[in-house]
């Protein structure tokens, strides 16, 4: 379980960098917000789950007042826990997909939750996810560096052709 901070002066939010081993495509995004509870459950600690997730395609800079204030790649409503809690994660597809298509890392930020619906003082409710996940396929394309050699000037014995003088092989005539 992901569990937002503590501190009922700061807000229920949470910050989750996911860098991929290589370049992927998203197709879709699972998550599963743990079901809300009272104080009295797990370490008596009051959580409820998140209501919207703002998504960020290869940054790998953000931190908490960036994140608020940052135009993300696209953002989700996700559905309250009570939709899915029978029947596991919901998968909301990314759109636009094009966006998603060679992805290095993802930034989740999941800057609210449901609590606030009843509780105008929810930043007192922590945020907490139960799962996250993300459905697409690699591209088999890996970050490495690139070996290259620049000529500063060309050296026309380096860049022959057989059978023809400085790269003209069947004259146009």
């Amino acid at each position: 379980y992901l569990l937002s901070t503590e501190d009922p002066d700061d807000e229920p939010e949470l910050l989750l960098h996911v860098p991929f081993t290589e370049a992927v495509a998203i197709k879709t995004l699972s998550v599963q917000g743990a079901p809300g509870r009272p104080n009295g459950g797990r370490g008596d600690v009051e959580t409820s789950a998140p209501r919207t997730v703002k998504i960020f395609v290869n940054r790998t800079d953000l931190d908490f007042e960036t994140a608020r204030d940052m135009e993300p790649t696209t953002t989700v409503t996700l559905l309250p826990p009570e939709h899915g809690a029978d029947y596991g994660t919901i998968d909301y597809p990314l759109r636009p997909a094009g966006r998603f298509q060679s992805a290095s890392s993802i930034t989740l930020y999941f800057g609210d939750n449901y609590a606030r619906e009843t509780d105008p003082d929810g930043d007192a409710i922590q945020t907490e996810i139960a799962y996250v996940g993300f459905k697409g396929k690699g591209t088999n394309v890996k970050r490495r560096a690139v070996k290259a050699v620049y000529e500063s000037q060309a050296m026309m014995e380096d860049h022959k052709v057989p059978g023809g003088e400085f790269g003209m092989q069947n004259p146009i005539g």
